[in-house]
């Protein structure tokens, strides 16, 4: 990683954009908003460059929405762990091979783009495909969705019990878990899924298979970064761009705002302050996986829209802005290029971006078009002034 930069005016030395940075709320409360955190410190450093990042989580979707979302990603990013919930879901390795035919034929030309694929686990998979596939080079992780969790995970897992020969296999040949760390028993509060996931499901798993290494997928709260932080080995994290930036606050202050809602679902700000910390301080357990997850316009605006952020576009600008805000911009190439690899036993990338750090706000686009149609993209709420300027093959 190399940083290099001029001095750019604190607020003391004039920034003008520093009497925004404080001001009073209700009954003379002092407010620091988001957006203008980064302005209480010195800008020193102007680019950064750091190998070229992963995406340890990243949904394409398929057909003409794959077509029109995947540039947003092979554009930045090396690699990414290709989610499997498509409709049919992809199940078996045949699956995954005939999946990343796709997704390789979609990608634009001149482009270096490596898919990892993963399994759908459901009650019917077997140990002996998934064996093969790990053996083929081709199956990177397979993924837990409890039934009902999210986005066409209706044929998750119900019972744990079913799949332990598949999970026992996966231990025993070095294949990760990735789990979306929520119940969804209907008594269990919606903020509250993830840390009763952890104290019923996967720490009576993780004692009893000991030895299965296993990612908890977009971690949201203050619960899942201690247990992680607490885990003795075989236990990592990793960490969305949206969950840095937003609370619950952004999806329901001012009315419901239906492109801030997503599974997880976004938590006090309590949780986005220890996902930030967990993520700025180059522990090797945390990673950057996006969950950027398109769905057209018309299936978020309507009475019961889908849940997913579409990130993929601005996700390193608004990382490096969180990374500076956080005095913490050593630490980017930690979290978004070394400590995903070391994890999923693979090479860091040899190439490298960019970012270069503008006075002016970067343009980005509010909306993509897509073969399926409109799909808008995450605004973080405050402008952005880093930009990735060029990339190295």
């Amino acid at each position: 990683m190399r940083q290099t930069g001029a001095g750019s005016p604190s607020p003391e030395q004039g920034d003008t954009t520093a009497s925004n940075a404080e001001r009073l709320g209700p009954l003379g409360a002092r407010v620091y908003p988001l957006e203008d955190r980064q302005t209480m410190s010195d800008h020193q450093t102007t680019t950064l460059t750091i190998r070229r990042p992963d995406d340890w989580h990243l949904h394409l979707r398929d057909g003409d929405m794959l077509k029109g979302v995947l540039p947003d990603t092979s554009r930045h990013f090396a690699r990414a762990i290709i989610m499997p919930n498509l409709v049919p879901p992809v199940v078996t390795t045949a699956d995954a091979e005939a999946y990343r035919a796709r997704i390789l034929a979609a990608l634009p030309a001149g482009d270096r783009f490596e898919p990892l694929m993963t399994l759908y686990l459901t009650e019917h998979t077997e140990a002996a495909d998934v064996a093969e596939g790990k053996a083929s080079g081709l199956i990177h992780a397979v993924k837990l969705y409890p039934a009902g969790a999210t986005t066409n995970s209706h044929g998750g897992v119900r019972d744990l019990e079913k799949v332990m020969p598949v999970l026992e296999k996966m231990a025993e040949i070095g294949l990760p878990l990735c789990v979306h760390g929520e119940v969804t028993t209907p008594e269990v509060d919606i903020f509250d899924r993830e840390a009763v996931f952890i104290e019923t499901v996967l720490d009576p798993l993780r004692r009893r298979l000991p030895d299965l290494k296993v990612t908890m997928e977009h971690v949201t709260t203050q619960d899942g970064v201690d247990y992680i932080k607490n885990a003795d080995k075989n236990l990592a994290g990793s960490i969305t761009t949206h969950h840095l930036i937003i609370n619950r606050n952004a999806l329901l202050v001012g009315g419901i705002r239906p492109h801030y809602y997503c599974l997880p679902v976004a938590k006090r700000e309590v949780h986005r302050l220890a996902l930030r910390k967990a993520a700025t301080s180059g522990d090797t357990r945390f990673f950057l996986g996006t969950d950027s997850a398109p769905h057209v316009d018309p299936l978020k605006e309507c009475a019961c829209g889908c849940a997913g952020v579409y990130t993929s576009v601005n996700t390193m600008s608004c990382l490096a802005h969180v990374f500076e805000q956080e005095g913490a911009l050593e630490k980017l190439e930690a979290f978004a290029s070394r400590n995903g690899p070391a994890w999923y036993g693979l090479p860091v990338n040899e190439d490298t971006i960019t970012l270069v750090r503008r006075d002016e706000a970067v343009a980005y686009p509010a909306k993509i078009e897509t073969g399926a149609g409109p799909v808008t993209v995450f605004d973080p709420m405050f402008p952005l002034h880093w930009a990735v300027e060029d990339a190295h093959g």
